[in-house]
């Protein structure tokens, strides 16, 4: 292949040649100062948050049995579902089968007295921070659909995720640390599997960066043996240069791609440093759990979130549950064993969670957010156990200008559907108008069209905030 002009220029030694060289690369658009896809942006309007924590109970807990307590599912114990709600079909089950009531007793709590069942006693203590909301619905009985559409807007995979897109619309305001964080269960991921936290069709620079326990959270961070920081830092430099020299302005890909490499050196002293406890209290880590074998995993991460959100990490993601069934929130059957297992390892960490941001001066710019795909049905599956309901569930948000101690909307009498319920573009509407974010003004040209997290618009839920 013959050298093009640009390189016949580069090799000239002459004073003329590096004009011309200059004189080329500008006119063709090269050599432009290189922006940084990450780089913090002002939001629309004032924020009332800087940061999310997304914590994510895989499998779909059930509103009834956690924070919507149904009396009258004890007294029509055993009973069908009265024909008036016609012809109720989930995954497994047709409907058929009788009402099964709550093994577990709710009672009232903080000044708000808020119903909170037995099954979250720690989380009981923090009701007076939370705004629970009780009637979201989605639009599947099957998880994964039912996860895309919480998480991307759609029930269908390949839109960008909620995390991708707010650090789209606000980059991040770490510049050791990625923008998007997440941290699932060690046993395995959720049904949805990587498109839960991906950027799709947003620059591959947005979506979310996976953060594994132990000291190395991050694969291939670490530099093969031998390879210097300075040598690293010397090849990084002259890399830095010849792209400079062949990046057109246009190029974003590229640009997010030299700054995902620069981001990786600098991380390889910055991420250690976040996810090593050993300067972290002995009386923190006992609030997390950190020292009990049923609650240390799950506690290790919450304390992680808190230290990512700490360190200017925009948005953090946890996953209870997933890979095998056992480890999920899916009580086909055995209710009482399942929930109980989960609830045991996520309840004392997600308290220590709310109330260390709270003493920390975090909780007023940090949202917390708690959720799942879907909840239960209030009839029976195997008799112990409850099958998918997407009709009609609870989400609950924390911090982050949350209007707290407060229950917003509603479930039927048997906590079967919502009333007048919220779709996921409302929920998805309602955490970006807390960071600030405009949800029409929040768009990517794709194939002609511009795509927006809450597609043909959600209605914020005003009532969330104070």
């Amino acid at each position: 292949m013959s050298p093009s002009r640009r390189d016949i220029l580069r090799s000239a030694a002459n004073g003329f040649g590096a004009l011309a060289l200059q004189y080329l690369l500008a006119r063709d658009g090269y050599a432009a100062t290189r922006i940084n896809p990450l780089a913090a942006k002002p939001p629309h309007f004032a924020a009332k948050a800087k940061s999310v924590i997304f914590l994510f109970m895989v499998g779909g807990p059930s509103q009834i049995d956690t924070f919507d307590p149904k009396p009258l599912l004890k007294k029509h114990e055993g009973k069908p579902l009265p024909d008036s709600f016609g012809k109720i079909t989930s995954q497994f089950t047709d409907g058929s089968t009788p009402i099964l009531s709550s093994p577990w007793e709710f009672k009232r709590h903080g000044k708000s007295g808020i119903e909170v069942s037995s099954l979250m006693p720690r989380l009981a203590e923090c009701v007076d921070d939370l705004c629970i909301v009780r009637n979201f619905y989605t639009e599947s009985v099957v998880h994964a659909p039912a996860m895309y559409q919480v998480m991307s807007g759609r029930i269908l995979m390949g839109h960008p995720s909620i995390g991708s897109w707010v650090t789209y619309g606000l980059g991040s305001e770490s510049d050791n640390l990625p923008a998007y964080v997440v941290m699932p269960q060690p046993e395995g991921t959720p049904e949805g599997g990587t498109p839960m936290w991906g950027s799709a069709y947003l620059p591959a620079v947005y979506q979310g960066t996976l953060f594994r326990p132990g000291p190395n959270p991050v694969i291939h961070l670490k530099p093969p043996p031998g390879f210097t920081p300075e040598r690293q830092k010397s090849t990084l430099g002259l890399l830095q240069q010849m792209n400079d020299l062949d990046t057109p302005v246009h190029n974003s890909d590229m640009a997010a791609r030299i700054s995902s490499y620069e981001l990786a050196f600098r991380m390889q002293t910055h991420a250690p440093e976040a996810v090593d406890l050993k300067s972290e209290s002995e009386a923190t880590r006992a609030a997390y759990g950190l020292n009990d074998k049923r609650t240390g995993e799950f506690g290790t991460r919450c304390l992680l979130a808190r230290r990512l959100v700490e360190r200017g990490v925009r948005f953090v993601q946890l996953y209870s549950g997933g890979g095998p069934v056992s480890i999920q929130w899916d009580a086909h059957d055995n209710l009482v064993d399942n929930h109980e297992k989960m609830a045991g390892l996520t309840d004392q960490p997600v308290a220590a969670l709310l109330k260390d941001l709270k003493q920390r001066g975090l909780l007023d710019s940090t949202l917390v957010v708690w959720g799942s795909e879907f909840g239960r049905l209030p009839m029976s599956q195997s008799g112990n156990g409850r099958d998918h309901n997407p009709h009609g569930f609870t989400m609950w948000f924390a911090g982050g200008g949350v209007k707290p101690g407060q229950v917003l909307g509603d479930t039927d009498e048997f906590g079967l559907r919502a009333i007048d319920g919220l779709h996921m573009r409302d929920f998805h509407a309602t955490i970006l108008h807390a960071l600030g974010l405009d949800q029409n003004k929040l768009w990517y040209l794709h194939n002609g069209r511009h795509e927006k997290l809450t597609d043909f618009g959600g209605k914020v839920i005003e009532r969330v905030f104070a």
